[in-house]
């Protein structure tokens, strides 16, 4: 409930804080009856409620996303980018402006999720070849294969195309300002679609965080298990990336907080990581908005500086539990 009422205040916020902001009363009358001549309304109305909204939907994304896949690898600093994600929908996102002169978010939005997918299931199949199939260890360098090479990839494209760079930037550095209503509308399904597969696993990465064995012991289909999270993975960061950009250390943070807070159960780790995760990504856009007035700092540049030194901590945390 606590956690619920601050995403509340968090949201609510996000409606009244700007480079203008607005009283919240004024924020509630636009929510609830809105005054089209107003230009206090409007600006609650046309640009603040869609930005809260995929504020609420990329976040909730995201962190859920990052403890599915940190559950599956069995790796506490595994973020969603682990699987080629973030590089694969960049890859094809620049394809989609280079070379079919697609520049509004609606129309790349498609190319990025698409992108995402087919990286993810690229990673995963060359992950599988050999003996044991896809372990942790052979995901994480498959996808750090795949993603230096679809980077390799992309530069090589935006060093030919001037304009595609200057489009691809404004989204490569993650941002929820410019993000309309019909953005949401369309990532909806597959969100949908992405977090209920993301619960269905919560049973099965219990068992696998407890290794394969024991896993296939409980009755386990480990292939299956691993498949169905992956799957999550792909709808819900694929689409919270083409939506918001890669936006870096939500999924890696959010798990670890949520972990302190419930344990290592995923039944609750996985609901409360999809709270806190648009919590903190809120926060930092309201953060964003206020230190560069009348301009805005981009909210993947302050989940950067917030989620670095906490990056820092846990590797460290890591190394030191090793020794």
């Amino acid at each position: 409930m606590v956690i619920a009422a601050a995403l509340a205040g968090a949201a609510l916020l996000s409606l009244a804080v700007g480079a203008r902001d607005v009283p919240f009363g004024t924020v509630l009358h636009a929510l609830v009856n809105p005054d089209p001549n107003s230009t206090l309304d409007l600006i609650v109305t046309e640009s603040r409620v869609p930005r809260t909204i995929v504020g609420l939907l990329a976040g909730a994304a995201f962190g859920l996303a990052g403890a599915v896949i940190q559950g599956v690898t069995r790796n506490p600093l595994a973020d969603p980018g682990i699987l080629g994600v973030n590089a694969g929908a960049g890859l094809f996102i620049v394809i989609a402006i280079s070379f079919f002169g697609i520049t509004s978010l609606t129309g790349y939005v498609w190319f990025g999720f698409l992108g995402a997918a087919i990286t993810s299931v690229l990673v995963y199949t060359i992950g599988s070849i050999g003996r044991g199939g896809a372990t942790p260890v052979k995901l994480a360098l498959a996808g750090a294969a795949v993603t230096a090479a679809l980077i390799s990839f992309t530069t090589a494209v935006l060093i030919t195309d001037v304009d595609a760079y200057d489009q691809f930037r404004f989204w490569q550095v993650g941002s929820l300002a410019g993000r309309g209503t019909d953005v949401a509308v369309q990532s909806i399904p597959f969100l949908i679609l992405g977090a209920a597969l993301a619960l269905y696993s919560a049973r099965a990465l219990n068992a696998l965080a407890l290794g394969d064995d024991v896993a296939t012991s409980f009755g386990q289909n480990v292939i299956v298990a691993r498949l169905v999270a992956a799957g999550a993975v792909v709808l819900l960061c694929g689409t919270a990336t083409s939506m918001a950009g890669p936006l870096v250390f939500i999924g890696l943070v959010i798990p670890h907080i949520a972990r302190a807070i419930t344990g290592p159960d995923h039944r609750w780790l996985l609901p409360y990581s999809m709270l806190l995760a648009p919590l903190l990504l809120l926060i930092a856009d309201v953060i964003g908005r206020v230190v560069a007035r009348p301009g805005e700092v981009q909210v993947g540049i302050v989940t950067a500086i917030i989620g670095a030194p906490i990056f820092v901590a846990m590797a460290r945390r890591e190394k030191l539990a090793e020794l």
